[in-house]
């Protein structure tokens, strides 16, 4: 009689390599994806709430949330829906991962402390209208100048951040000294700049800009005692996110983890508490003039920050238009 063996590997996968030594998180903020993929945390941004608002197959969670808007204009109706909305997915996505849930404030307040802490009590009193605690929560801030003083500030709450669209040495540092939870230094769009702006280098993962800063951070965090962790993001390819095995957490959007769940490539640790010890990495301390003047000496990095609000921004206008046309 012919059986039917199904061959059983006993390679490891890429995905099961990387994460004995990192917590991987779904960037995502597609329920069913979320749900495939059972990661340790989930993050999600304008753009990937908009995404996930845009699909039929979410619309009865969309109009839920729609309906319990509240507000005396309509203006204040379609900001408190959206708010509503992001908290919606956010709650949902509580139910799938054992771990936080990353939900961004309004990136039109990443120039603004007042209305960035304004926010970020507003998305946690949602939450706990929704019977969830803020210990589950991180509130996802640009990594502005505003943007850490806001996290200071709400970390000293108790309110845990997570400091997004991060490129730059000094601002990681800077949000270490803030004490926030985490940071999402950004690799993808670091290797994007320096693609278009030297087409004549070819980038390999060991040379790629975006890894290395993440590992320069992850080094200074470590060599330092900084508890800050740190959660590499945007990635272009599976290499870049195999060359940063050991980061603490990483944040990868389903196709990439899918992709790693067919490979069984060795995947070697690149980076470790105990390597960073041993390192020679003198302390840096950023005050504000050497935070704003490390800034304008990184072109990349101030393009990058100034371009990922201004995408940010533009995705919640367009969230704001499909909520006001459903109110």
């Amino acid at each position: 009689s012919a059986h039917c063996h199904r061959q059983v590997s006993t390679m490891p996968t890429a995905r099961e390599a990387l994460g004995a030594a990192t917590k991987i998180v779904a960037d995502t903020g597609d329920l069913d994806s979320i749900k495939a993929l059972a990661p340790v945390d989930a993050t999600t941004n304008p753009s990937l709430i908009l995404a996930a608002v845009s699909d039929p197959k979410f619309a009865a969670l969309v109009d839920e949330a729609i309906k319990s808007a509240k507000g005396a204009t309509t203006e204040e109706k379609v900001t408190d829906a959206t708010d509503r909305l992001a908290v919606a997915f956010g709650t949902e996505i509580t139910k799938l991962v054992p771990g936080y849930v990353s939900t961004e404030v309004d990136a039109r307040l990443s120039y603004d402390v007042e209305g960035t802490i304004a926010k970020a009590h507003k998305i946690i009193e949602l939450y706990k209208e929704k019977g969830i605690d803020k210990s589950r929560i991180l509130i996802k801030i640009a990594s502005t100048y505003e943007g850490i003083k806001a996290a200071e500030v709400l970390e000293k709450e108790g309110i845990t951040c997570n400091m997004t669209l991060l490129f730059n040495f000094h601002q990681a540092i800077f949000a270490a000294q803030a004490k926030a939870t985490l940071i999402s230094p950004f690799v993808g769009r670091i290797l994007d700049y320096y693609k278009a702006n030297n087409k004549d280098i070819v980038y390999t993962h060991e040379t790629d800009p975006g890894v290395l800063s993440v590992r320069q951070i992850y080094n200074y965090y470590k060599k330092h005692g900084h508890e800050t962790i740190v959660m590499g993001a945007s990635f272009r390819s599976v290499g870049e996110v195999l060359a940063l095995c050991g980061c603490d957490r990483l944040t990868i959007s389903p196709a990439l983890i899918n992709e790693m769940d067919k490979m069984t490539d060795a995947v070697p640790v690149t980076m470790s508490a105990e390597a960073a010890k041993k390192m020679d990495i003198p302390v840096v301390v950023v005050d504000e003039k050497m935070f704003r003047w490390e800034m304008n000496q990184d072109p990349m990095a101030n393009e990058k920050l100034a371009e990922g609000i201004r995408k940010f921004a533009a995705d919640l206008d367009k969230l704001e238009a499909i909520v006001k046309s459903k109110l």
